[in-house]
Order: structure tokens, then C-alpha cells, then sequence
């Protein structure tokens, strides 16, 4: 028999809400009607600023890198207080996204309810441009090493280039690592031909958008960053009228 409901546990709700890639017309309606009807916006300050059209009047926290854990905390705070809150993360609120970091933040609190709604990933966004790359098997794989440590994404690495899957990276390079994306290829390049079929994607569908379709070998030296997503083809991707596509086996 359930324990009665006291004063103090009151169900609050706390929204986690994937932007998508940052163009306003790619956000879901789910996430817009959220954002919309939010009293508190909790954010990274670039993704604030892809959303400002739709947060005008509102109250914004928003603050810089690496302060995801602050950020979290103080989005439980103002839901504390009875305010609808939505904490935004670009993409997918779940993939390397905001989600789990307040899932275990509010883990001691089981009044706190918490609503993921979902994006579009960076991954999905990226292989539209370049033509249909993620067709069959793939895995994504992040070369930030912030939380991560790049042992663990160098086993992560070679555990799929040894399964033949399309590879999806996110955060290739970035001014400390400078060199991830090379380390990486290289390590692709013991088991995948230097001719495999690659393509990159930076800033997609922003203002400044812009991709790629390459080999392999070529990629090594790809001038990207860490608003860049990497797709790495398998041995069923190939180039049809200028589009990175891998093919699924289907008898034409």
C-alpha cells in the first residue's frame, strides 16, 4: 500500500527540450509549444541564441561551456518554486545532450518529473545533406575526451571499424584537439580501405552551412570543427549523383 502524498511532495516538472540543429524551422512543434509556454529557459549561450525568437519576455539563464552541471541545478531551483521550466539542449536533449546530466541531478528528488522532448540529432541532420549515408547499420561516436577518455573511445573506434559500420562522429576537432580526427582516421584505416566513401557536414541547416563528400584518406586532413559531423561510409557506401548514399542489399 502506496504511502499518503504529503504537502512537500508536491510533483513538480522539469522539461528537457533537443533544439534540433539550430535552424528554427527544423525545431518539432512539441518543442516549440514547450519553449512557448515555459516561464524559465535554461541554456549553453549559442543554442539561447538560436532560439531568442521564441523566448522573448521570458527568463533566461544561460551561461557558458563546460557549466552543464550549474546549469542543471539551478533548473531543478527554479522548478522548486513552481515555475515551468524547459532546459535546452541543441539536437537531441538525449543524445550527448542535457537529459541524463538531469536525471542523475535529480535523482534524490522523486517529485521532480522530468519530460524529454526529443530533436533532431546532429547525425540524422547531417546525413539529409549529404544524401542517405545512415541507410543501414552506424554508430556514433564523440572524439571529445572532456568526460570521455580517449582510451576508451580509441577501443570504441576500433570495435566498429571491425564490425564494418558506417561511423557518425560528433566534436571531431576542436583548438586543444587538433589532431583527434587524424588519430581517428588512422585508426579507421587499419581495417577500412582508403577509398571508402566519407562526408562532413559544418553547421547544418544554419546560416552558414556547409558539406563535403570525400574519401577516407582525404579526410585525415579535413579542415573541420567542433560544429562539424563526420559520417565515415562501410563498404555499401558509394557516390550516386553526387549524394553520399550506402546501400541496404535491395535486387533492382
Amino acid at each position: 500500500m502506496g504511502r499518503l502524498q504529503k504537502k512537500d511532495d508536491k510533483v513538480m516538472k522539469l522539461y528537457v527540450v533537443g533544439i534540433g540543429p539550430g535552424y528554427i524551422n527544423y525545431l518539432v512543434p512539441k518543442a516549440r509549444e514547450i519553449i512557448l509556454d515555459s516561464d524559465v529557459i535554461v541554456g549553453y549561450n549559442t543554442y539561447i541564441e538560436l532560439i531568442e525568437e521564441l523566448i522573448i519576455g521570458k527568463e533566461i539563464i544561460q551561461n557558458g561551456m563546460k557549466n552543464e552541471v550549474e546549469r542543471c541545478k539551478v533548473a531543478v531551483a527554479e522548478a522548486k518554486k513552481g515555475k515551468k521550466v524547459t532546459v535546452i539542449s541543441s539536437g537531441d536533449a538525449g543524445i550527448y545532450g542535457m537529459a541524463s546530466l538531469l536525471y542523475e541531478i535529480t535523482e534524490p528528488y522523486p517529485n521532480i518529473k522530468i519530460e524529454v522532448i526529443s530533436g533532431i540529432t546532429a547525425a540524422t541532420a547531417s546525413a539529409s545533406i549529404l544524401g542517405a549515408p545512415l541507410a543501414n547499420d552506424f554508430a556514433v561516436i564523440s572524439l571529445s575526451d572532456l568526460l570521455t577518455p580517449w582510451e576508451v573511445i580509441e577501443k570504441r573506434l576500433i570495435a566498429v571499424a571491425g564490425g564494418d559500420m558506417v561511423v557518425c562522429l560528433y566534436n571531431p576537432m576542436s583548438h586543444k584537439r587538433n589532431d583527434y580526427l587524424e588519430k581517428a582516421c588512422n585508426i579507421l584505416l587499419k581495417v577500412k580501405a582508403p577509398q571508402t566513401h566519407c562526408g562532413y557536414v559544418k553547421n547544418a541547416f544554419r546560416d552558414n552551412s556547409s558539406h563535403a563528400i570525400c574519401t577516407l584518406e582525404e579526410l585525415v586532413k579535413a579542415n573541420v570543427d567542433m560544429f562539424t559531423t563526420v559520417i565515415i561510409g562501410n563498404t555499401s557506401t558509394k557516390i550516386i549523383n553526387s549524394k553520399l548514399v550506402t546501400t541496404r542489399g535491395y535486387r533492382l
